[in-house]
């Protein structure tokens, strides 16, 4: 009898110690550390480094967040809309969840990193395609620096427009990612989503438009004749950076590059229009040998949340489920966690 107890002793301490120590070994929650790198030209850049919990005692993959146009900050928010988004922010906390650190980081001139100088002249030198699309690669770079980050499991994750910048980063750094996620990233050049978005909108402005980006691509300057209206579109200090986005072919960028790519879009998105806007994008998906996958979530708007009726635009709440569950379980297929 004493020795069936012995026994079922033994084997309630076997099959017992295995839980508690997967408990003790992959620990949960995370934890944030405050970044500051120096991106192109040696502009000092400020983010936040989020790491899940289990990297205190093993690497994890890395993830670079990289906001959108105007001035987003890192998190995703932008002072010309009065609700907060938080997009990046919380697909930050959902990759933590994961095991995936992220980096998001205020944009040249937004928020905690160096602002925008005063003139104009210093602000066309500041603010150009080359160093935006630099800055990128140098947070790459510092994702890299830190210890708990896997080197050969990061991937970079661009929202809208954010996503042309993550295509040509990835495309010329030194050291690639290992993936790309293109969140709302158009397939067309800015040039032509411009237009589109104009014409569905205010369609007589379109030809006043057209002239600007003409301009523009001629010259790296914004005309001084550009109508009030379209003012906000095209500031006096962004013609050298729109010189090279207005260049810029995402899909043709995308069709050179060999890492997994997953394309995730909100089919009630009324910025940048499924499928029209992102066809090309789809098509050289299609082509490439390198892994691929789309995404295209029905009642998602343009910053990957809900939309609960025709005039929601989908700013404020949580993610999408669906969309938020896609970043995190691809991202672990293709880097591991």
């Amino acid at each position: 009898m004493i020795a069936r107890r012995l026994l079922a002793l033994v084997v309630a301490f076997v099959v017992a110690w295995p839980a508690a120590a997967q408990h003790e070994w992959y620990a949960s929650g995370s934890k944030e550390r405050s970044v500051r790198f120096s991106g192109a030209e040696g502009v000092a850049l400020s983010g936040t480094l989020l790491l899940p919990a289990v990297s205190e005692i093993q690497r994890v993959p890395g993830v670079v967040l990289i906001a959108g146009s105007g001035p987003t900050d890192r998190n995703g928010n932008n002072p010309l809309v009065h609700t907060r988004i938080d997009t990046l922010k919380l697909v930050a906390e959902r990759l933590a969840q994961a095991r995936i650190a992220t980096l998001r980081y205020d944009k040249r001139g937004i928020g905690a990193s160096t602002p925008t100088p005063r003139t104009l002249e210093e602000q066309e030198r500041f603010f150009t395609w080359q160093n935006l699309v630099g800055d990128v690669q140098a947070a790459q770079a510092e994702l890299l620096q830190h210890d708990e980050i896997k080197p050969y499991a990061t991937a970079l994750l661009g929202h809208s427009e954010g996503g042309d910048l993550a295509l040509a980063a990835a495309g010329t750094a030194r050291i690639r990612p290992h993936a790309i996620v293109l969140a709302s990233t158009p397939g067309l050049t800015l040039e032509e989503i411009i237009r589109r978005q104009l014409a569905r909108s205010h369609p007589t402005l379109v030809p006043a438009a057209d002239l600007a980006m003409a301009a523009i691509r001629a010259t790296g300057r914004v005309p001084a004749d550009v109508p009030p209206e379209l003012t906000r579109l095209f500031p006096a200090y962004v013609g050298p950076y729109l010189k090279g986005a207005l260049a810029f072919d995402p899909a043709q960028a995308l069709a050179v590059l060999d890492i997994a790519c997953l394309l995730v879009h909100g089919a009630a998105d009324k910025q940048v229009v499924p499928l029209g806007d992102i066809q090309p994008l789809l098509d050289v998906l299609a082509k490439r040998k390198a892994p691929g996958e789309v995404m295209i979530a029905p009642g998602v708007s343009h910053n990957l949340k809900r939309v609960f009726g025709p005039t929601d635009p989908g700013f404020s709440g949580p993610l999408a489920p669906s969309v938020a569950d896609k970043i995190a379980t691809w991202l672990v297929s293709v880097l591991g966690a």
